[in-house]
């Protein structure tokens, strides 16, 4: 299957403000979010990236903007996006639906009696109003797999594409892909802007960067070595097995 680059959005207002956002209209890129994003297009110029799919909430869609901007053949109706230069929505990736929590204060929000819930116990954690985690992990896994398939049937298993989304959302995902049990999320960190790859194979997935902010050159695919496919991250075969030992790098 695919390899997926899951890009938390750059920082937004919101993050600035230390509210927590939701689905809010009008949640913009602050100044550094709207230079991390220029940035995000050169950190993945070497990448072939054939798909890019966003939530559609306003931050995601200003993130991947540069990158399409640079990539025009990303995006579009024929991408499944509405218009030319717009990435393929998908309210699946959406943020959490926090409900009553919306539009909050995080400070005000942590001395919540659920908010310890939501720390230890993430399974367990309904937001009033809301959706709770479990079925944001289910919608967000849902969605990743069916876009693999898609991606897969259209530009092969060794094709790349590319994400954007939220914190809980990418936290979500990566847990499902160590088959951490989700009240462990919490212990895995993803910062704006940043890239966490993950490798499908028809056996296991592979987490290959996770909340990764720098250079992504690595993530490319490789040609086939003397000792079989190599994939982006090189030293497993064709079938996702693990090398014993750890990756050569040397495919």
């Amino acid at each position: 299957m695919p390899t997926l680059l899951l890009v938390r959005h750059g920082r937004s207002t919101a993050n600035t403000a230390g509210i927590l956002a939701g689905w809010t209209p009008g949640v913009d890129l602050d100044d550094t979010g709207r230079a991390q994003a220029a940035a995000l297009a050169d950190r993945l110029a070497g990448i072939p990236l054939v798909q890019a799919v966003s939530s559609p909430l306003e931050r995601c869609r200003q993130t991947l903007a540069p990158l399409l901007a640079a990539r025009p053949g990303l995006a579009g109706p024929e991408r499944g996006g509405s218009a030319a230069g717009e990435p393929a929505l998908d309210e699946r990736l959406g943020e959490c639906h926090y409900g009553d929590w919306t539009g909050r204060p995080l400070a005000e929000l942590a001395k919540e009696p659920l908010w310890r819930t939501v720390q230890d116990h993430a399974a367990a954690a309904a937001f009033p109003g809301g959706e709770s985690l479990r079925e944001l992990s289910h919608r967000t896994v849902t969605a990743v797999r069916e876009w693999n398939e898609k991606v897969a049937a259209e530009h092969g298993e060794d094709a790349v594409w590319v994400a954007c989304s939220h914190g809980d959302v990418i936290k979500a995902v990566v847990a499902d892909a160590l088959g951490l049990h989700l009240d462990h999320f919490q212990r895995i960190n993803v910062d704006p802007c940043s890239v966490t790859a993950i490798r499908y194979t028809a056996r296991r997935p592979f987490v290959l960067r996770m909340g990764d902010t720098g250079d992504l050159a690595s993530l490319a695919p490789k040609p086939a070595g003397p000792h079989g496919p190599a994939g982006p991250h090189g030293g497993r075969d064709g079938d996702g097995d693990a090398v014993v030992g750890g990756s050569t790098g040397t495919a």
